[in-house]
C-alpha cells in the first residue's frame, strides 16, 4: 500500500538530494566567475521525468488513501497522529502528497521569470531556453494533476456541506456551477429556497438547513446528467423561470434574475452536451432538440420523471373530462405522465423505474402502457357500473334528489342522489342531474340507519354506518328525509320496493301533481 500511495517519491527525492541541489548550491558559490544554471539544468533536466510515473499514479493515490481512511481505523489514527506533529504545518497527507505534483511547475515559472530577466547576449540564454522546453513539457503533466487536486479539495469541502452523507468525492466528479434558487411547487406557485451543486455527471437538488458552522444542506433529489432536458418556461406570476427534466425527477426553477437564469441554462446544457460527447453510446442524441415538450413520451413512461400538471390549470380530469369537485372527485396527479385526473382515473398502481421501481399511483391509460395489460376484472365491472348515466336512472328509479353529503370529516358537499329501481339496493352519487357517470356508489345492504340529526344546522340529517364506513347526509327539508329513510331502510336489510303504490319520492318538497315527477 505505502508504494502505491507514494509510487517512487523516493527516487525523486534521491535525485533532488544527491544531484540537483547539490550542482546548484556549487553554482551559486561560483556565481562571480560563472553566472549560469541553464546547463546545468538542460544536464539534469531529462532525469526530471521521473515525476511522470508519480503524476501518473496521483489519482489512483488519493482514491486509496480515501478508501482505506474510511475502512481501516488503524490507518486513519496512524494519518491523523503524524498530521499533528509540528513538521506537517497543519496540512493533510492529501496536500503532501501534492507537493511533488507542484514541483515542476515551479520550476517552469521561476525559469520564464529568469529568461525574461537574462539579456539577450547572455552566454545561458541558449541553454536555459532549451532547458525550459525539456521542463515545460514535464509541467504539463503536472497542470493537470494540480487541477485535479483543486478539483477534489472543493468536492471534499462539499462533502462536508452535505453532511458526509453523499458519496461524490471522486476524481471523475468535477464540479461545474452551485448557488441559490427557487424551485417552484408542483401543486401550485409557491417558491420554496433550494440549493444546486452542478457536476460533470449529476445535479444535486438541496435544501438548506440550520448550521452554526458554515453552509450546510440535506440533498432531496439526485438528478443524472444522463437523459437530462433544459427547458425554458415562462411563469406569469415568476418571472426567469426554466424547467430541468431528468429521467428521476423534474424541476421547475426560478433564477434570481435574466441573466442568473441564463447562466443555469448556458451551464446545464454545455454540461449535457459534453457529458454526450464523451459517451460514444450517445452520439446520435448530442444535437438538441428544439421541439422539447414538457410531457413524458410513450416510450419514457416510468423511465422518465414528468412535470407535474399544476391543479389550477385544470378543472376538469385530463383522462375522463369530468369536473372536479371537493366532494368525490378530488385532484390526484398520475406519476408517469403527470397529468391531474380524478381518484377514480388513478385507481392502478405500476412500479416506475425512475423511482427504483417502486409501486406509485398512475392513471388507467399509463398503468396500461407499463403494465402491458388491462385492468382486472373485478375493476373493469366497478367503472362499468359507474358509466351508467345519470339521466338513465334517475327517470327509472325508486327516489332521486338533491342531498348534502359528508364523508367522515370532510366538508360537506352539494350531491345527486339516486336508487334506481333495477338496482333498489345501491344508491348512486352523482355531481348533477345529467352526468355521464356516477362519481360513487354506496351498497346499502348491511349498513345501520341512524336519523338523529348531527347539529341545529342540519335538522334534515341522517347517518349511514357499516364497520368504519361512515356516510352522512342531509335533506332539504323533514318530509324529502323521510322518504329517503323509507327506501334506504328497506334496501339495508335486503328489501325492495314492491307494488303499485310505491311511488318515486319527488325531487322537491312540494311537488306539482299536474306536473310528470322529474324522476
Amino acid at each position: 500500500m505505502v508504494n502505491k500511495i507514494f509510487s517512487n517519491i523516493s527516487s525523486i527525492n534521491a535525485f533532488h538530494s544527491k544531484f540537483l541541489l547539490p550542482e546548484l548550491e556549487k553554482r551559486m558559490q561560483e556565481w562571480e566567475t560563472t553566472p549560469k544554471i541553464g546547463d546545468i539544468l538542460q544536464k539534469l533536466a531529462p532525469f526530471l521525468k521521473m515525476y511522470g510515473e508519480y503524476v501518473k499514479g496521483f489519482d489512483n493515490a488519493m482514491e486509496l488513501v480515501k478508501n482505506m481512511t474510511e475502512r481501516i481505523p488503524q490507518f486513519k489514527s496512524v494519518v491523523e497522529e503524524i498530521q499533528k506533529q509540528k513538521i506537517c504545518g497543519s496540512l493533510t497527507l492529501q496536500h503532501h502528497m501534492l507537493e511533488p505534483v507542484q514541483r515542476i511547475p515551479r520550476y517552469e515559472m521561476l525559469l520564464k521569470d529568469y529568461l525574461r530577466k537574462l539579456p539577450a547576449d547572455s552566454p545561458d540564454w541558449n541553454d536555459a531556453k532549451k532547458s525550459l522546453e525539456i521542463i515545460s513539457t514535464a509541467a504539463s503533466h503536472s497542470n493537470s494533476a494540480i487541477r485535479k487536486m483543486e478539483n477534489l479539495k472543493k468536492l471534499l469541502e462539499i462533502y462536508e456541506m452535505l453532511g458526509e452523507e453523499e458519496d461524490i468525492v471522486n476524481p471523475s466528479n468535477e464540479l461545474i456551477k452551485e448557488g441559490q434558487i427557487l424551485k417552484l411547487a408542483a401543486r401550485n406557485t409557491s417558491a420554496q429556497e433550494r440549493y444546486l451543486f452542478l457536476f460533470n455527471n449529476m445535479l444535486l437538488y438541496c435544501v438548506p438547513r440550520f448550521s452554526l458552522v458554515g453552509s450546510k444542506f440535506t440533498v432531496r433529489t439526485r438528478v443524472g446528467i444522463d437523459g437530462m432536458k433544459i427547458l425554458e418556461t415562462h411563469n406569469e406570476e415568476y418571472p426567469h423561470t426554466f424547467q430541468v427534466s431528468g429521467k428521476e425527477r423534474t424541476l421547475e426553477l426560478q433564477a434570481s434574475s435574466e441573466q442568473d437564469k441564463e447562466e443555469w441554462i448556458k451551464a446545464l446544457q454545455e454540461t449535457i452536451d459534453a457529458f454526450h460527447q464523451r459517451h460514444e453510446t450517445f452520439r446520435n442524441a448530442i444535437a438538441k432538440d428544439n421541439d422539447i415538450h414538457s410531457e413524458v413520451s410513450t416510450a419514457e413512461l416510468g423511465k422518465r420523471a414528468p412535470r407535474w400538471i399544476r391543479d389550477n390549470e385544470v378543472t376538469m380530469c385530463m383522462k375522463c373530462k369530468e369536473s372536479f369537485n371537493a366532494l368525490t372527485r378530488r385532484r390526484h396527479h398520475c406519476r408517469a405522465c403527470g397529468h391531474v385526473v380524478c381518484w377514480k382515473c388513478s385507481d392502478y398502481k405500476a412500479q416506475l423505474e425512475y423511482d427504483g421501481g417502486k409501486l406509485s399511483k398512475v392513471c388507467k391509460d399509463c398503468y396500461q402502457i407499463i403494465s402491458g395489460f388491462t385492468d382486472s376484472e373485478e375493476k373493469e365491472f366497478r367503472y362499468e357500473i359507474l358509466n351508467i348515466e345519470s339521466a338513465e336512472v334517475s327517470g327509472n328509479s325508486v327516489v332521486c334528489s338533491f342531498l348534502q353529503y359528508m364523508e367522515k370529516s370532510k366538508p360537506w358537499q352539494k350531491a345527486w342522489c339516486v336508487i334506481p329501481k333495477q338496482d333498489p339496493l345501491v344508491l348512486y352519487m352523482y355531481g348533477a342531474p345529467q352526468d355521464v357517470r356516477a362519481q360513487a356508489t354506496i351498497p346499502l345492504l348491511g349498513y345501520v340507519v341512524d336519523d338523529m340529526p348531527r347539529s341545529a344546522d342540519l335538522p334534515h340529517s341522517f347517518k349511514l354506518t357499516q364497520s368504519k364506513s361512515v356516510h352522512s347526509f342531509a335533506a332539504d327539508s323533514e318530509e324529502l328525509k323521510q322518504k329517503w329513510l323509507k327506501i334506504i331502510r328497506l334496501a339495508v336489510t335486503g328489501e325492495t320496493p314492491d307494488g303499485p303504490n310505491e311511488h318515486p319520492a319527488a325531487l322537491d318538497d312540494h311537488p306539482d301533481p299536474k306536473r310528470k315527477s322529474e324522476c
